[in-house]
């Protein structure tokens, strides 16, 4: 067993000088990766949300039941 974990080791090292990996780069890696997915993910959810509500509003103002006169009291019926 000794001989496998021999070789992988010696895989890796040549992997990595193939990378030439620069130990001051900042990457994102896998965890960013995640979080972008879930935040991405979670904006999808609430447009889709957004646009069932948005499809729900009447647009349409009702008219208003009585007329209201000039000085904003309600108009009564004998005034013209």
């Amino acid at each position: 067993m000794p001989d496998m974990s021999a070789s992988a080791s010696l895989a890796m090292t040549h992997l990595v000088t193939l990378a030439e990996l620069d130990e001051d780069k900042v990457t994102p890696g896998v965890l960013g990766f995640i979080v972008f997915a879930v935040m991405a993910l979670a904006v999808w959810a609430l447009m889709k949300s957004m646009t069932r509500h948005m499809g729900k509003v009447d647009f349409k103002e009702a008219p208003d039941p009585e007329p209201r006169a000039a000085g904003g009291e309600q108009a009564k019926p004998g005034q013209g």
